[in-house]
């Protein structure tokens, strides 16, 4: 069986690797396509799973089709799904757990199959596209941190120091907090080590220039390491980290399935077609999923409360941790390690 891997980003490897790795053990012929040059680094450390290929955009379904695989998985909703299914089965694998309503309008693709993480998801999905085919399977991302095969942040080696609490803080492109940060604000977190991870459109888009430029002054505090665009897996940075900062982005449901503690920031930099009575424009962006920011963990709407939030959850590590529980099953699904081995299967029985 031959089964493709489409990474329009690099930031869809976290998602598909432990798949990756599951069907390598099962002898499959596997192939992963970037729609651009990837870095050395991870060329070199995917050689030995997969044929990686190259692919321009507008070459993308000659490629597949010559290519005769059995099955392409995206992480993306592909349009181009239309014109590959009638030569092979299409499947989805999201590249995050929302709360945007593009999680759920990614179904409205020609995409085959869809991996859900949840059966409450499942079911949701199910009622909004009742002529699809979902396939509760639990969120593979996280199955290298269940498994104990994540790596952690060498803090010692990064420059930190091992003794201290550690934050993360892990800002989506848009919107975010980014812009709203002090500069100087690792000085006012001197007691911490803060590990900052950008999402990675925010390292390489010309538009998010500014928030580049506050990360590489950021990363000269002696308390802050900035991951390189190489660094593209959070995992390790949640594994390390004791507590993680972000905006209303699906990261903090992959940091909560965890179990530990999140800071919620709503002091967000906005376009000028958001602001004022446009502001309707962000809300259409967000599902109703948004509301779930609320329970998981503190939220706060200015920088100024930032500090108290930090000391108090780091103090009181279980504050929101039942809500964190109800969440987990909710939004993450089944967090038992072995999420991908039920995509790997499925892949392979069908």
């Amino acid at each position: 069986m031959k089964i493709l891997f489409d990474v329009a980003y690099l930031y869809y490897l976290p998602h598909f690797t432990p798949v990756l790795d599951e069907l390598k053990a099962q002898g499959t012929e596997l192939g992963i396509v970037f729609h651009s040059e990837p870095p050395a680094t991870i060329k070199t450390q995917l050689a030995s799973l997969a044929e990686i290929h190259i692919i321009n955009e507008d070459d993308l379904v000659s490629f597949y089709i010559t290519q005769n695989p059995d099955w392409i998985v995206f992480g993306h909703a592909a349009e181009i799904a239309e014109q590959l299914n009638s030569h092979c089965k299409t499947a989805l694998i999201l590249h995050g757990l929302g709360p945007k309503s593009a999680y759920y309008n990614a179904s409205s693709s020609p995409i085959q199959y869809r991996f859900v993480e949840s059966e409450h998801r499942t079911q949701t999905l199910q009622q909004l596209y009742p002529g699809k085919t979902f396939v509760t399977t639990g969120y593979t991302k996280l199955d290298p941190l269940v498994n104990g095969t994540s790596e952690h942040i060498d803090l010692a080696n990064k420059g930190l120091v091992p003794g201290k609490k550690t934050i993360l803080y892990s800002p989506t492109f848009y919107p975010s907090t980014i812009e709203k940060f002090p500069k100087n604000w690792p000085e006012q977190f001197s007691d911490y080590n803060i590990l900052i991870k950008p999402h990675y459109l925010s390292l390489i888009k010309s538009a998010y220039k500014k928030q580049r430029e506050l990360f590489e002054h950021w990363k000269n505090y002696p308390n802050v390491y900035l991951a390189s665009p190489e660094e593209q897996s959070l995992l390790p940075f949640m594994a390390t980290a004791d507590l993680m900062i972000s905006e209303t982005s699906s990261a903090l449901f992959e940091f909560m399935a965890l179990n530990k503690p999140v800071i919620v920031g709503h002091f967000l930099k906005l376009r000028v077609g958001y602001w004022g009575f446009l502001k309707y424009r962000l809300q259409k962006r967000l599902s109703d999923d948004y509301r779930l920011f609320k329970e998981i963990g503190t939220n706060i709407n200015h920088y100024h409360e930032l500090k108290e939030a930090v000391e108090n959850n780091l103090r009181n590590p279980k504050l929101f941790e039942q809500q964190r529980l109800k969440y987990i099953e909710q939004i993450v699904g089944t967090v038992d390690g072995h999420c991908s081995k039920r995509v790997a299967k499925f892949l392979l029985n069908n």
